[in-house]
């Protein structure tokens, strides 16, 4: 199976098919919104169910959960199938789930629709990569991935300040019944704008460690731990960080300075990902490395937090992008199972963000988040400036020879 697929009816002169790409968007934007919802709204969560806001905070571990657990076998039980009909079936998993938890009045069950829920996203996620891909020529690939991608940051910058409000107004349960609305109106915007692909062949499909084992795809993930963890120690705990400078109570205004730097981080990363992806990775990692360090030395200083914020918020903004362009492009026509690897490994690297945090934080302060962040910035940067052979290579990346994609 090859990944570069030319859809029926456009040649590689054509635009870029804007509407079936703002769909994908439109999914990863449900996938975050899903899975940060209940974070704003556990006090009215636990009030109404009966529990603490500890044991309502578990909705959103038991959607975690179910990403981690059910990317890779999903992936790999749906290989053969159509892809437009895998991509619904996700999509259809949280008008379900989510209608599940609107409804419920039962607190085990509600777990239940989100380990569910956080199912459907993990091989949603695993989709959206390889999905986009296919629905350009190659050489329109970067550009794809990160309008594809845009959805996340406008989530989490936009999207959850918002829910939490819309819950805080409506109540939570309509809150979740609004989103299973709007993912209805997501299921009609892809059969309209989302072309139909063949599944794997059984003989062409790749065992799972055939997959690990290619060339580059262990060095890409390696950069997507240490990077996804750095970032996750700091975002996760911004507001303790941000404390001493005297912004805590400006949190909201903070990550939304950050998601809107990531949005332009976007812009700019779809302008180079073709044909500067190992630099845009090198220099994204070293600049990430630079604000950690200004930061160690000056978090004291509103000015200096909001400068490093938003050129945080630059750098990140590309690293899906990034990170899954050379992922696809390593594991060749493993691309599929490769990004359900990407999945798994992209939250575990959230959940260790917050344990390690949690951890330096509850022994050194927050004030050790920068050195932290430093190190593993720093070693991110070595793992992709060594696999310049496979994984991150110098040069355009359609003249590299890499697997078919």
């Amino acid at each position: 199976m090859t990944l570069n697929t030319t859809p029926p009816g456009q040649s590689a002169d054509d635009g870029l098919p804007i509407a079936g790409l703002l769909a994908l968007a439109m999914t990863g934007f449900i996938c975050i919104m899903t899975e940060t919802l209940p974070a704003g709204l556990l006090s009215q969560i636990g009030a109404s169910l009966h529990v603490s806001p500890a044991l309502a905070g578990q909705m959103v571990t038991a959607y975690a959960l179910g990403s981690l657990s059910a990317a890779i076998p999903l992936t790999l039980a749906t290989q053969r199938w159509r892809r437009r009909r895998v991509l619904l079936l996700a999509i259809i998993g949280f008008v379900i789930f989510n209608s599940i938890t609107a409804f419920s009045t039962h607190y085990g069950m509600i777990l239940v629709a989100r380990y569910g829920a956080g199912a459907a996203a993990g091989l949603a996620w695993a989709l959206l990569a390889g999905y986009a891909r296919r629905m350009v020529t190659r050489s329109q690939q970067g550009r794809a991935l990160a309008i594809a991608m845009v959805g996340t940051p406008i989530a989490l910058s936009i999207g959850v300040p918002v829910g939490t409000w819309l819950g805080a107004v409506v109540g939570w349960r309509l809150a979740f019944g609004i989103m299973s609305g709007l993912t209805l109106l997501l299921i009609v915007w892809v059969l309209a704008c989302i072309p139909d692909f063949p599944g794997v062949a059984q003989h062409e499909r790749l065992p799972f460690g055939r997959v690990l084992r290619t060339r580059g795809v262990r060095s890409v993930l390696g950069v997507v731990v240490t990077w996804m963890l750095a970032h996750n120690v700091l975002y996760t705990y911004i507001v303790p960080f941000i404390t001493p400078a005297g912004l805590a109570g400006r949190a909201d205004r903070i990550l939304l300075l950050f998601g809107l730097a990531a949005l332009a981080g976007i812009l700019l990363t779809s302008r180079m990902v073709d044909h500067a992806l190992r630099l845009s990775v090198l220099t994204s990692l070293a600049i990430f490395a630079a604000v950690a360090g200004l930061f160690a030395i000056g978090s004291t200083s509103p000015a200096v937090i909001m400068i490093g914020v938003t050129i945080w918020g630059l750098t990140f903004g590309g690293a899906a992008t990034l990170l899954q362009t050379a992922l696809a492009d390593a594991a060749g026509e493993g691309a599929d199972v490769a990004l359900s690897m990407n999945v798994v490994v992209w939250n575990s690297a959230i959940a260790g963000g917050g344990l390690l945090g949690g951890m330096l934080l509850e022994t050194w302060g927050a004030m050790s988040f920068p050195w932290a962040v430093l190190g593993l910035a720093v070693s991110g940067f070595l793992i992709a400036w060594h696999a310049q052979s496979h994984g991150f290579r110098s040069g355009h990346r359609l003249g590299q020879g890499a697997g078919e994609n």
